[in-house]
């Protein structure tokens, strides 16, 4: 079992920058893929960044490549999200996730991630 508690959200002007962090509990997070989707009013959640366990490669929305950067550090067991430029259409919830025993890859996918934090605000003001 894996718990995901994320952190750093917040209201940012436009042009700003946020990190978000999520910590993770278990001992199997290094092994694992980490994922940061977004979700906001109205649309439906979708893949912004991940990082395999390693710590490399990343891969990244279109929306976002070039403005967010994912990073890791397996000793804390926390994978970050460094948002910069950010634009009102990135205004969502923003939550962090975990690979599961069936994951194949599909860093995109939202099904490959078996395990889920709560969520936390990115409210970005024009």
């Amino acid at each position: 079992q894996v718990q995901l508690v994320e952190s750093g959200g917040g209201l940012v002007q436009a042009g700003g920058s946020l990190t978000l962090s999520c910590a993770a509990s278990g001992r199997t997070f290094s092994s694992r893929a980490m994922g940061w989707f977004r979700q906001a009013p109205g649309k439906e959640r979708e893949f912004v960044a991940a990082i395999r366990g390693s710590g490399g490669p990343t891969y990244y929305a279109d929306s976002v490549k070039g403005r967010f950067t994912i990073s890791r550090d397996n000793a804390k067991n926390t994978v970050y999200l460094r948002m910069d430029s950010l634009q009102p259409e990135d205004t969502a919830v923003y939550y962090c996730a975990a690979d599961g025993p069936r994951y194949s890859g599909r860093y995109y996918s939202a099904d490959e991630y078996a395990y889920w934090g709560q969520g936390t605000q990115v409210t970005v003001s024009s």
